[in-house]
């Protein structure tokens, strides 16, 4: 059965990045490339991701445009309200509005695989709200940035079904339960 992640990294006070889109927090920190709930480990088992236009945006600043190719094999949705570029080569799907079609087309494309929310916390938020989204995997790491982009800009319940240190990381599984009444 083909389950939909959010997995990412969060500061310990729930930020994704700082208030200027801004990962430098993540990239000082520890992590063993074959320890708990890592991303090799991960990535192998997802056949479709999507994405914000913030994270495609700063993929393609910080990866794609200093000449290194685009990370992922799997077909990716671009959630977007503007006209951004593509990147030769990669199977990248621009669009926008409701969720649920493009993860429909998603779980066509996978395969079989399980799908990946690569970010924002706003576009998770979408697909949680749909009853789209079964899990929430985070990489705590030691820091509080104070603001930025929060991890999930809406309440929700979840459930922690594992828990593991990996290097610097707090490493944390949930379910999603649903949207939480307020």
């Amino acid at each position: 059965m083909t389950r939909t992640t959010y997995y990412t990294a969060s500061t310990l006070d729930g930020f994704l990045a700082d208030e200027h889109d801004s990962l430098d927090w993540l990239f000082v920190q520890h992590i063993e490339e074959d320890g708990p709930m890592n991303y090799g480990a991960f990535i192998a088992g997802i056949g479709a991701l999507t994405m914000g236009a913030t994270t495609y945006e700063w993929i393609r600043a910080h990866h794609v445009e200093k000449g290194e190719a685009w990370a992922y094999q799997q077909p990716t949705w671009v959630f977007t309200h503007r006209d951004l570029p593509p990147i030769e080569g990669a199977d990248v799907r621009f669009t926008s509005g409701d969720v649920r079609p493009v993860h429909a087309a998603m779980v066509e494309a996978a395969g079989g695989k399980d799908l990946w929310i690569c970010g924002g916390g706003d576009l998770a938020a979408q697909f949680a709200e749909a009853g789209l989204l079964d899990e929430v995997c985070v990489q705590f790491a030691p820091v509080t940035l104070g603001a930025g982009r929060p991890l999930l800009p809406r309440p929700f319940d979840l459930r922690l079904t594992e828990l593991a240190r990996n290097g610097d990381f707090a490493c944390a599984r949930y379910d999603v339960v649903g949207p939480r009444a307020r």
